[in-house]
């Protein structure tokens, strides 16, 4: 059932005539509108979405391969995590070509970034959310190799400034990012349990410090930021859910351990 021609006749109907009447007569020539003229508003919709989630895929991998680029040359660690990412997606064979070509394109000189970016906020407006998830998945490339070079940091700085990131923002980011991948590590490597519960605070962004009812807040912030369904509904591409999915585990995983030792 079309109906944005009644709604929107009614809006300029009431606007214009300041009255009930108009705002009817309005409503009445939108549903005119909307039975002879059949505007497709909700086809429209689906264009606008399928759009951005085209724009967010290409953007995030075109930047991970600037990002990837950023020291000289791509390392064999940032090749291991873009194919390993594109496993974790599942993605199809021709989603696979497509990632891996904006990848290269990331990678060669002159590569756009700035104006890709613009396309992407623009695309992005008042999904601030699908921009954070953006900036994280960039940052796990930048750590690809367990560290932070001058030349990445000055990438993602970049990065998260055409996409209105402040640098306090980006600090949080990463030293999020870090205690997420260090909250993982096992074997040799792996964190003592002080250490562990550390990390599991800096994947909430909260101090030890906080109080229950901040560190509950923070927690239900983040995975409200982070829920699947709702990026995909903001525009992720759907075969992103599955890294969002991971995202989300974690900072559940986090937060029952902070739980667990203030119990």
């Amino acid at each position: 059932m079309k109906i944005w021609g009644k709604v929107l006749g009614f809006l300029f109907g009431f606007m214009l005539s300041k009255n009930i009447l108009g705002g009817l007569l309005g409503m009445w020539l939108g549903h005119r509108f909307d039975k002879g003229m059949g505007f497709d508003f909700d086809g429209l919709a689906q264009k606008n979405e399928q759009s951005r989630q085209q724009t967010f895929f290409y953007s995030a991998f075109s930047s991970m391969g600037y990002v990837a680029k950023a020291k000289g040359r791509v390392t064999e660690h940032e090749i291991n995590f873009a194919t390993s990412y594109m496993n974790t997606l599942g993605l199809n064979a021709q989603m696979r070509s497509e990632a891996q070509e904006a990848f290269r394109d990331g990678k060669n000189a002159g590569f756009p970034l700035e104006s890709t970016l613009r396309k992407l906020k623009r695309s992005c407006i008042n999904r601030h959310d699908l921009l954070m998830v953006f900036m994280e998945i960039q940052i796990q490339v930048a750590f690809a190799d367990g560290s932070l070079d001058p030349a990445e940091r000055e990438a993602l700085h970049k990065i998260a400034s055409n996409l209105g990131f402040s640098n306090r923002d980006l600090d949080r980011l990463l030293e999020m990012i870090m205690a997420g991948a260090q909250f993982h590590q096992g074997g040799q490597n792996a964190p003592s349990s002080k250490e562990q519960l550390s990390h599991a605070y800096k994947i909430l962004g909260v101090e030890e410090s906080a109080s229950d009812q901040e560190l509950k807040k923070a927690y239900r912030k983040l995975m409200s930021q982070h829920h699947p369904d709702k990026l995909v509904a903001k525009g992720l591409p759907p075969e992103m859910m599955e890294s969002a999915k991971q995202k989300a585990q974690d900072i559940q995983a986090a937060y029952e351990l902070v739980q667990k030792e203030r119990k």
